[in-house]
């Protein structure tokens, strides 16, 4: 079965990440799903933000309005700046207008600033369900102990917004959190759908660390033999980071049209956990030095032989900004089959 691809954050290569124009770009493009971000607002609104803080991605610092909600919060460990969606309701969200947030690498897409307004949830769906063809949902939940400590239970959240527009236990939907403890509530409370566990390279899951403190086990030890075992009596996959997966391979010869050994991809699938991955970009300040064409950090370097090599690994899904790269690449390793 060929990897799917999931369009991450939308065309978010091409229009700011999360906006309409990127969601609806993404499935011209050929994205076989599409991946949201979910925050809360003050009034329980799921919103499509990569983080609840978003001064970088919408124009809420140039609002005169909302000046006096800048404020700065702890959030799983990080001490940040902004303004926080949880601090304004949905009518006051709505109103925020998208922008780049890599506006010195993405330079064709800033132009797109201010195009569009910031969606909910729902308004994702129902581009979906408009879709021509069928288009999944990989729906992140971010945050979800800290949320949950602050009044926001993100696993009821999703579940009632899913409800209202018939995606409960849609064979489109899957769920991912990079906390265990929120996909069990999900799989709990019956929303159906495929859930995946994101694990980094380092570090610890906020909600383990808030219970175990510094015992709270880490991703790494989490991919061991026995931890990959016992996660596949409860999720359907994980989904790792580019470094994880490709550990071990020398970029310097991913022209080599053969299989490419990644170690995770081998012992998760060894006891039928599907490996996701994070996220192919084509850009050379994205790519392995080997791979890089030109000094200019935001021209595309040699991404083919990248993404080719991450795709021959046998990965189940794979994450990109440019949808329309991914499935060119894919289209390629299928050819040589």
């Amino acid at each position: 079965m060929q990897p799917l691809v999931i369009a991450h954050r939308g065309a978010s290569g091409y229009r700011p990440e999360h906006s309409r124009s990127a969601y609806e770009l993404a499935i011209e493009l050929g994205a076989d799903a599409i991946e949201p971000d979910l925050v809360p607002t003050k009034d329980g609104v799921l919103v499509l933000r990569h983080e609840n803080e978003v001064s970088g991605t919408t124009d809420v610092a140039d609002r005169p309005e909302f000046r006096d909600r800048r404020t700065t919060k702890t959030i799983d460990g990080h001490r940040l700046t902004g303004w926080f969606t949880e601090d304004f309701t949905w009518d006051e969200v709505r109103t925020l207008r998208t922008r780049e947030r890599l506006p010195e690498l993405r330079r064709a897409s800033r132009q797109h600033d201010g195009e569009d307004a910031v969606l909910r949830l729902e308004d994702l769906l129902a581009i979906l369900d408009a879709a021509p063809r069928p288009v999944g949902l990989v729906a992140e939940v971010k945050h979800a102990s800290a949320f949950a400590a602050a009044g926001f239970p993100m696993a009821s959240l999703l579940d009632g917004a899913l409800g209202a527009a018939g995606w409960r236990g849609d064979d489109r939907l899957t769920v991912e959190s990079f906390e265990k403890g929120v996909l069990r509530q999900v799989a709990e409370q019956g929303t159906g759908g495929r859930l995946v566990y994101l694990q980094e390279a380092r570090g610890a899951a906020a909600d383990e660390v808030a219970a175990a403190g510094s015992a709270a086990p880490t991703y790494a030890a989490e991919r061991t033999d026995a931890a990959l075992a016992r996660l596949a009596t409860e999720f359907h996959g994980i989904s790792v980071d580019l470094p994880t997966l490709m550990a071990g391979v020398d970029t310097r010869a991913v022209d080599d049209p053969g299989p490419v050994r990644s170690d995770v991809v081998d012992r998760a699938h060894a006891v039928d956990l599907a490996v996701y991955t994070w996220t192919l970009r084509p850009e050379n300040r994205f790519l392995p030095a080997a791979l890089r064409r030109g000094g200019d950090l935001a021209a595309l370097g040699d991404w083919e032989r990248w993404f080719t090599s991450v795709l021959r690994t046998g990965v189940d899904g794979v994450f990109a900004d440019h949808a329309d790269l991914a499935v060119r690449a894919r289209s390629d390793v299928g050819g040589r089959a």
